[in-house]
């Protein structure tokens, strides 16, 4: 049975490397991994018992995520098929069905409120 989260939540900060350090230090949490670009937090994951959040820098990285400092990432086994049922059902989708150079094919939509959902195969789970 596969034990790694389905739901993760995604947070953007002005100073991702100050959030990891309050995050870490306040809050128990740990680093499982923080990938840096040119000095800058594009990505970091941190774990909390089987939980896992996912952070970085905002308005730098990944340009879905300037549109909101948060949202949602959930593992899906067909993102195809989920993109499809999403389509169908009036998403408004922001980013479309893409393979991502990390090995996950994704797409984001926005819900009615304007929250942004991410949907793809990658799936982290916490180190043993």
């Amino acid at each position: 049975m596969d034990t790694a989260p389905t739901f993760y939540p995604l947070l953007r900060y002005r100073d991702a490397r100050a959030a990891i350090a309050f995050l870490t230090t306040a809050f128990g949490f740990a680093e499982r991994e923080v990938t840096v670009h040119d000095g800058v937090v594009v990505h970091a994951e941190l774990t909390y018992g089987t939980g896992i959040v996912m952070l970085g820098t905002l308005g730098v990285g990944d340009p879905l995520w300037d549109l909101t400092p948060t949202g949602v990432y959930v593992a899906v086994d067909d993102p195809d098929a989920h993109h499809a049922r999403a389509v169908a059902a009036g998403a408004d989708i922001v980013m479309p069905l893409t393979d991502q150079d990390y090995g996950s094919r994704e797409y984001a939509a926005r819900d009615p409120e304007g929250n942004v959902w991410s949907f793809g195969t990658y799936r982290p789970a916490p180190k043993e």
